[in-house]
């Protein structure tokens, strides 16, 4: 386990099975082609949608939101931008954490549509960095569409004194918003180590953004800390309190299955 954030610290002993995550071969790997061929025309369909449905979201309420902005509001707006940066580096590491740790790629609808690609990114890491945009982004952008629709709904249907009210949540709710939308481009960014623009480097360098190097301790077998996959703020703290161990041995005694059963099924595929 990853005991510091420079580095993945001692690991512990691992059986047979679990030295199957050591074992790499990127997009040669069996077990990663076969789950690469599993990306369908249905699936780009629905990425392309919602990529352009939540962007022409953000668009409409970012202006709305620039309209109603004074001055006044600026010390609560900052405080919104910080504390939706900590819920969604939290709620990113509980969505990728339930994505590796539980399900199988077999299941109905989630299956092949959301927990598919965590198990190839274990086995091809860099798969990531070949997708383009509307494939690293189309599920965020799924997720957030309620929230976004939720927000221009007010706009449209409540008096400008409610929304004075209501701003400083709003550029809360949009900041949360922004930060989840963006967390797999991020993720993506984090895999990334050649031509990546000044601005994003000096980002992960300032770690305002998850880090590279503070990445790779998550990919060191067997893929079991550092969830957090936004900013990586949390990431430390909840491995001091052995956060996800702990929800790990309480759903593993409630229903007996074994955490990252069926990501160990994919890693050992050889043919």
């Amino acid at each position: 386990m990853a005991g510091a954030e420079d580095g993945p610290g001692q690991q512990p002993e691992v059986d047979e099975d679990e030295a199957a995550y050591s074992r790499r071969w990127g997009a040669q790997h069996a077990g990663a082609r076969e789950l690469a061929a599993l990306y369908s025309p249905g699936k780009r369909f629905q990425e392309w949608c919602c990529v352009v449905l939540c962007f022409s979201l953000i668009a409409h309420n970012t202006v709305h939101l620039l309209l109603l902005a004074h001055w006044e509001h600026t010390p609560l707006v900052m405080l919104g931008v910080v504390a939706g940066a900590l819920i969604a580096d939290f709620l990113s590491g509980l969505v990728h954490w339930g994505a590796d740790t539980w399900g199988s790629v077999e299941l109905p609808i989630v299956g092949k549509a959301f927990i598919r690609p965590f198990r190839e990114h274990h086995i091809d890491p860099t798969a990531i960095t070949r997708h383009d945009f509307i494939e690293t982004n189309g599920d965020n952008c799924l997720v957030t569409l309620l929230p976004l629709l939720n927000m221009a709904y007010k706009f449209r249907t409540q008096s400008p004194e409610v929304l004075e009210q209501l701003y400083p949540w709003e550029c809360f709710i949009f900041c949360l918003i922004i930060f989840g939308t963006f967390t797999n481009q991020i993720h993506k960014w984090s895999h990334t180590y050649f031509g990546l623009p000044r601005w994003v480097v000096l980002l992960q360098d300032w770690h305002v953004i998850l880090p590279r190097k503070h990445h790779r301790i998550h990919h060191v077998s067997p893929h079991e800390t550092y969830f957090c996959i936004t900013t990586g703020w949390l990431n430390y703290p909840l491995e001091k309190m052995g956060f996800w161990r702990r929800l790990e041995d309480i759903i593993q005694g409630l229903t007996g299955e074994k955490p990252r059963a069926d990501d160990m099924k994919w890693a050992q595929k050889i043919k």
